[in-house]
């Protein structure tokens, strides 16, 4: 059975069995009591006063969230809770849903951390491999300039369709107040604070100069870890690998290739536990959330396939109109055999061979330009990977009741940039990729649970565009270079 198609059962297990024997399950009893984060420990009290409606009442002694050992006396009885200036929220669980989730949430929590432990190493080896590999850009000439600026343009121009989309529509909010509520109850309500943390800055100048880490080692070693020093750091390792001598160069970049391919190695033996650990984590999740995050899921589906459709009728639709000058549909239907490929193999690497076939003999892109442009985009250009991770991430975000500021979503918009220059060819790359987004940003990587189960047909969608987008660039990119360009059945 194909890796995905487990992870998509795990997903469909872990969510199947939250809603039903979860904490907030429905064919459970609801008998532990929640104020906040603590469970309220109750005593008889044979002289507490009744409350409306109750019989049996008794005294329970509360924590108030953020207090050290303050404890408020309260009544409780049936879920109901009488304190005074009522500022503490309440909830029900099941004592069997919580035995659940305390017996197998290890599993996503050691899933979680062995994610983190592969993304600093992954993404630095990566990205300084893709750039350096982009040759002396000095030597890089007219046909690279034009080709890595409109790759850059357009992957920008995906983020920015993305995360307006998913501020616009809010999938994250379809989740039911109550629901988000315990959420953050159970994960820790204070994931807002993190992600400020996660991108403070005096603005101006001072965030230039933050992005250049004093210490590399410190930047790795911080909590939470300060990915965009990093990625700053791996760009310019990278153009200065391509500025000295082609031997200590090779042994450089041999080196950080024997690095990223031993990380390929533990991601793939990472992701045989990705179908437990995705069945742990959603067990939680809809355990603790109830059915509303289905919800929430499907609408999320809806704005990354909306976004790609954005992005292919107006970014792609305009460089086609304006620079290749050639009519949208028959492009389409001229790369029709590798539409179909990337869809089916949800690779551009693999699709590369048949993209380039369509590209010369349908569209009449010379061999020279289709020979350097398309391989090119397939390792640095991701547009739909790019445009799903900036949805993904104001997603999760919403989901923990989160609202990212500006500075919070531009750093979405870099930091997915930046990653999509080295993590193309990387087995699971929009997984580690969106884990180093979340990570730079503060959002709890929990929320990854909720993504990956659906990643693979997104997959199929975003890989589409990306193949049509390296079409476009490199059609584009020859009508520019003076070729004469003519779609052919």
């Amino acid at each position: 059975m194909k890796l995905y198609t487990q992870i998509l059962i795990g997903m469909l297990i872990g969510l199947l069995a939250g809603v039903l024997v979860g904490p907030q399950g429905a064919v459970v009893s609801h008998d532990v009591l929640y104020v906040g984060t603590q469970v309220i420990m109750t005593s008889d009290a044979p002289d507490a006063a009744p409350a409306p409606h109750c019989e049996d009442v008794e005294r329970t002694r509360i924590q108030r969230e953020g207090s050290e050992g303050a404890f408020v006396e309260a009544e409780a009885c049936k879920g109901w809770v009488s304190l005074d200036g009522n500022d503490v929220t309440q909830r029900r669980a099941s004592s069997i849903g919580e035995s659940l989730v305390a017996s197998t949430y290890w599993i996503g929590r050691l899933f979680l951390a062995l994610l983190k432990m592969i993304v600093v190493p992954l993404v630095f080896c990566s990205l300084t491999l893709g750039v350096s590999s982009l040759g002396d850009p000095a030597k890089l000439g007219r046909l690279g300039a034009r080709t890595l600026g409109m790759f850059l343009c357009t992957t920008v121009a995906a983020l920015i369709i993305g995360v307006s989309l998913a501020n616009l529509i809010g999938p994250g909010h379809y989740l039911d107040g109550e629901d988000r509520a315990r959420l953050l109850a159970t994960f820790g309500a204070d994931a807002a604070g993190k992600a400020a943390k996660a991108t403070t800055s005096s603005g101006g100048w001072d965030s230039l100069i933050a992005l250049v880490p004093t210490n590399p080692a410190a930047a790795i070693a911080s909590d939470p870890v300060q990915m965009l020093p990093i990625i700053a750091f791996a760009i310019l390792f990278g153009v200065a690998l391509t500025r000295i001598d082609a031997a200590p160069r090779d042994a450089v970049r041999g080196v950080l290739r024997g690095i990223d391919d031993a990380m390929v190695v533990l991601v793939d033996a990472i992701m045989f536990l990705a179908p437990y650990g995705v069945a742990a984590l959603l067990f939680k999740v809809a355990g603790t959330t109830g059915a509303t995050v289905l919800m929430a899921l499907l609408v999320y589906s809806l704005v990354v396939v909306i976004g790609l459709l954005t992005h292919l009728t107006l970014v792609y639709g305009g460089l086609l109109r304006f620079v290749a000058r050639l009519p949208m549909l028959p492009f389409l239907q001229a790369l029709r055999p590798a539409l179909l490929t990337a869809f089916s193999t949800s690779s551009s690497s693999a699709t590369l061979p048949v993209t380039k076939r369509c590209v010369e003999r349908g569209v009449g892109v010379r061999e020279e330009t289709s020979s350097f442009v398309l391989p090119l985009g397939a390792t640095v250009n991701m547009d739909g990977t790019a445009l799903y991770q900036g949805i993904a991430a104001v997603f999760i975000a919403q989901i923990y009741g989160m609202d990212l500021t500006l500075a919070q979503q531009a750093t979405v918009v870099v930091s997915a940039t930046a990653a999509s220059i080295g993590a193309a060819g990387v087995p699971g790359a929009g997984m580690i990729t969106l884990t180093m987004v979340l990570t730079t940003i503060g959002v709890p990587l929990e929320g990854l649970a909720l993504v990956l189960g659906v990643d693979r047909l997104l997959d199929m969608f975003r890989t589409t565009v990306n193949v049509i987008g390296d079409s476009t660039v490199a059609a584009s990119v020859a009508r520019l270079e003076g070729e004469t360009l003519d779609i052919r059945p």
